[in-house]
This record gives structure tokens, C-alpha cells and sequence, in this order.
């Protein structure tokens, strides 16, 4: 009898290389992305609301609706980031409170459940959960290369550099990180991108 050979995820890296998730660096990829999920809310907010603030996935999963139904957009709330304990907030632009709206109209989630209820439990999503799901999300676009629930926080900061030429001193502070250049490297910026940003940015 031969063994099933067990089928690699096409997203995840091969042994002994890098483990460092990327950003989604294409609009028309994160537009795809939306469309895959446009009939799934709950996923379809966590995405959405992944890329448009910049805060660590953990951090939005500890959401429960109470937190968010009555926001709107322009509305901020502070959070305590789980993994460095310091303070930061989760603002509501226009995109993630429609989709949010239309989330909560849909589902039957009670003001104390968690924002991303798993279908599973009362808890809400895991990161592990994320991660697989945002590999799956890549995998279905075929966009390659390696992506988990740092993908999102990852693609606001990609995004705000290189689409809004924002500095890396302003993300950095949005990120809480210890400098610039820790930022830089987070993002994974390479410098054919830093070209491009300075030869689409003539000033005069």
C-alpha cells in the first residue's frame, strides 16, 4: 500500500527559507481579494478592516461588537496593543464602516460577542485561523509568495508609502516601532520601490 503524499500549500515556503510575510503589494490584488469574499462578511470585514488601519490582527480580534456598532467614520477608539502593552486606536473610515454596517445587519451577533466570532465557538478567530485563511484568500487569486495575518497591518503601511508617499516616521509611530528603519525592513521595501516612489513624485 503507498502513502498519500501529503500536498504542499502553494503559499507556504519551501524549508530553510524565509518565514516573513509580505504585504499585498497590488491594488488590483487586494480588489481581488474583496471580490472573493464579497459574499462571506465576516471575512470580508476582517480583511477590509485589516489593510485600512494598520494594527496588529491579535489586537482586532479582541474586538466585540459593543466596541464598534455605534461608530462612524472619522470615530476612533483606543485599544491596549496585546503584544507591547502600549496604547493605540482603531479608527472607522468610510470603506470599513459600510462594510461593518452590513455585517452586523446580517449576522445575529449580540453586543458581547466577539466582532470575528469562530463559527466553532463563542471565541473568536485565532490567529492560526487567520493565517490559513489569508493563505487560502492568496492561494485562489494565485497571488505567490508567502502571506498570514501580518499581511494585513503590512499592506496599510506597503500601501501609505508607496501609493500616498506617507514617511516612514508617520508609520512608524502608527506601528509603535522603535524607528524608521525598523519600519523599512517590516515592510519589506525594496529599493527599486524607493526609486519608483522618487521618479513618480516630481516636484516643480
Amino acid at each position: 500500500m503507498t502513502k498519500n503524499k501529503r500536498i504542499r500549500n502553494p503559499n507556504h515556503p519551501p524549508k530553510g527559507s524565509s518565514i516573513v510575510v509580505q504585504p499585498i503589494r497590488n491594488e488590483k490584488d487586494i480588489k481581488a481579494i474583496r471580490k472573493l469574499l464579497s459574499g462571506n462578511a465576516r471575512d470580508h470585514l476582517l480583511f477590509v478592516m485589516g489593510i485600512n488601519n494598520g494594527l496588529r490582527t491579535g489586537d482586532l480580534l479582541k474586538l466585540k461588537v459593543i466596541d464598534v456598532k455605534d461608530m462612524h467614520p472619522g470615530d476612533s477608539i483606543n485599544i491596549k496593543e496585546g503584544k507591547t502593552g502600549k496604547q493605540n486606536i482603531l479608527v472607522i473610515n468610510k470603506t470599513v464602516h459600510k462594510i461593518l454596517q452590513e455585517y452586523l445587519a446580517a449576522s445575529n451577533l449580540s453586543d458581547n460577542d466577539y466582532l470575528f466570532k469562530s463559527r466553532k465557538s463563542d471565541h473568536p478567530l485565532n490567529i492560526q485561523a487567520v493565517n490559513a485563511l489569508i493563505k487560502r484568500w492568496a492561494a485562489s487569486i494565485n497571488l505567490k509568495g508567502n502571506y498570514g495575518a501580518h499581511s494585513l497591518r503590512k499592506t496599510w503601511g506597503y500601501i501609505q508609502r508607496t501609493n500616498y508617499g506617507v514617511g516612514f516616521e508617520v508609520i512608524c509611530k502608527r506601528f509603535n516601532h522603535q524607528s524608521p528603519s525598523v519600519t523599512m525592513r517590516y515592510l519589506g521595501i525594496t529599493d527599486k520601490e524607493v526609486e519608483n516612489i522618487l521618479v513618480n513624485n516630481e516636484v516643480g
